[in-house]
């Protein structure tokens, strides 16, 4: 058996051998910067809605389109930090760049919140509108760091789960079977490291210094960066072989520039190049984009090579046929962070009116989430020990599909909601006013 990894390469850029990089370790050094990132992200989300009130004196609303604009911004940014990573630098310099812009960012949110000059003057009084606001330069600072963060983020986001699957070799059945276990393992650190924010940093924040829990965050993701590259050697690279992006947007410009003309009445007549055990055979769906692949005058730059603006092959064309099929699973998932959103927005500001002490011990408002995250923990702990070993010996298969998990968390989001939107009416949330700590 061949110990060399067909697609991949060390760091020298030779082809990689399966005994000396790849695996679980490289895999797990990548889990640790991951870890970091979402203590640091969590960290600040979670618990931003009373610095932004409490400290800031910005409105309970205001307060909540700060967090989600954050959080958003963290997601959309994975776009860009996709793009970098296939078009130029690659997975490996696209972490190590966004890690160390987190790091910068987390950096500035503590010296922000260190600063009195950066904060308004405190204000004890229960009306909020009394209160001084922050002004626009101490607003800019924050947002300043906040975004630095959301960069770090998207850049991360975008990298870290793939590159961890590019230690393992999807052509070895006994690797393949490792890279299945790693995805469950890498969001069950993912929540650790959710469970660690809410917990002890939402504490450090609240009862001995925000700084100080924001500074811990810089220094856990300089400590992950140092971490991350001491696997340099160990670790498999992967070719950046172009964004799918702008290969979509290639279809897509060439099918609107032919949209006048007809297409043939067969498929054989339209351009292919790809070779036999990479092609994908044309499909009936979405046909206004095969005119993309009508051959037409002045498609081919010299010789037989084609401008990809202009003309595309119907695997390419097939690809964002596949891309455009899951456009209705990726909406479904608009929802569901809709709701996620209120687990760090509203349900915090809500948890400020209830009486939160334990003896003579007070939970932190933003530690609430921690019910989310520990049974995000107990769930995935279940189905990687109990679920996908009795599912793997009664249908053969090593847990459920895809679609039926997404289904699963739909459904349970659905019935959270339902449950929430009773206690509130039970509860009566519109007599309630926020005391925001001073």
């Amino acid at each position: 058996m061949s110990l060399k990894v067909s697609d991949a390469v060390d760091y020298k850029g030779f082809p990689a051998d399966k005994s000396k990089t790849g695996g679980w370790v490289p895999a797990a050094l990548i889990l640790g910067i991951e870890i970091c990132e979402r203590l640091s992200t969590m960290g600040i989300a979670v618990n931003l809605v009373t610095y932004l009130g409490g400290i800031l004196h910005i409105p309970s609303a205001a307060s909540a389109n700060i967090v989600t604009d954050f959080m958003g911004t963290s997601f959309l940014l994975c776009l860009l930090g996709g793009f970098l990573a296939d078009s130029f630098l690659g997975r490996y310099k696209t972490i190590a760049i966004f890690a160390s812009i987190q790091t910068l960012g987390t950096a500035t949110l503590a010296m922000s919140t260190k600063l009195p000059q950066l904060r308004p003057p405190a204000c004890h009084s229960v009306d909020m509108s009394n209160c001084k606001q922050a002004s626009g330069s101490q607003m800019g600072i924050l947002y300043l760091a906040l975004y630095l963060v959301a960069l770090g983020t998207g850049g991360l986001k975008s990298s870290v789960s793939g590159f961890g699957t590019d230690q393992f070799d999807e052509k070895d059945e006994k690797e393949k079977a490792q890279m299945a276990y790693f995805f469950n393992r890498f969001f069950f650190f993912v929540s650790m490291g959710t469970f660690m924010a809410v917990t002890v940093l939402v504490y450090i924040q609240d009862q001995v210094d925000r700084s100080l829990g924001y500074g811990v965050c810089s220094v856990s993701m300089l400590v992950a960066i140092l971490i991350f590259l001491s696997g340099t050697r160990r670790y498999r690279y992967k070719k950046s072989v172009g964004s799918p992006i702008v290969s979509i947007l290639q279809v897509v410009v060439a099918a609107i520039k032919k949209k006048k003309m007809e297409l043939p009445c067969d498929a054989v007549s339209l351009y292919e190049d790809s070779p036999e055990a990479l092609m994908i055979h044309h499909t009936d769906q979405f046909r206004c984009l095969d005119k993309a692949a009508i051959v037409a005058e002045g498609d081919f730059v010299h010789d037989s090579v084609p401008n990809p603006w202009k003309l595309c092959s119907v695997t390419r064309v097939e690809e964002v046929k596949m891309m455009a099929r899951l456009l209705p699973i990726w909406a479904t998932t608009i929802i569901f962070w809709t709701v996620y959103a209120q687990m760090i927005t509203f349900s915090v500001q809500q948890a400020m009116t209830m009486d939160r002490f334990v003896g003579n011990f007070k939970i932190p408002a933003g530690s609430l989430t921690l019910f989310f995250v520990a049974a995000i923990l107990i769930t995935l702990a279940v189905y990687d020990r109990l679920v996908m070993p009795l599912w793997k010996k009664w249908k053969g298969n090593p847990g459920f599909t895809n679609l039926q998990r997404i289904s699963i968390g739909l459904m349970l989001s659905v019935m959270g909601m339902g449950v929430a939107s009773l206690v509130e009416i039970k509860r009566g949330w519109g007599s309630f006013h926020i005391h925001w700590p001073a």
